[in-house]
């Protein structure tokens, strides 16, 4: 994932998939992301695939784990 990559999240599979990409270009299995973010890999699995109880807490937790930052703004009526 390229530096200063923006995108627009609509649902929990966008934030899997963005996790996943990000996951894959750092290298990383499932297994060793998870450890080097602190989490399960059954929370990691579950993420990448848009479950949408997933903690937020964790999830953030991941975000940063994988050089991740999440941003938000207000919705402007350009973007609907």
């Amino acid at each position: 994932m390229k530096q200063n990559t923006k995108a627009i999240i609509k649902n929990p599979s966008d934030i899997g998939a963005l996790v996943r990409q990000a996951r894959a270009a750092a290298g990383l299995t499932q297994i060793q992301a998870a450890r080097a973010c602190g989490v399960g890999i059954r929370f990691l699995s579950d993420l990448e695939n848009g479950k949408s109880s997933i903690h937020l807490g964790k999830t953030i937790q991941v975000l940063n784990g994988l050089g991740l930052r999440l941003v938000m703004k207000r919705k402007e009526i350009s973007d609907e």
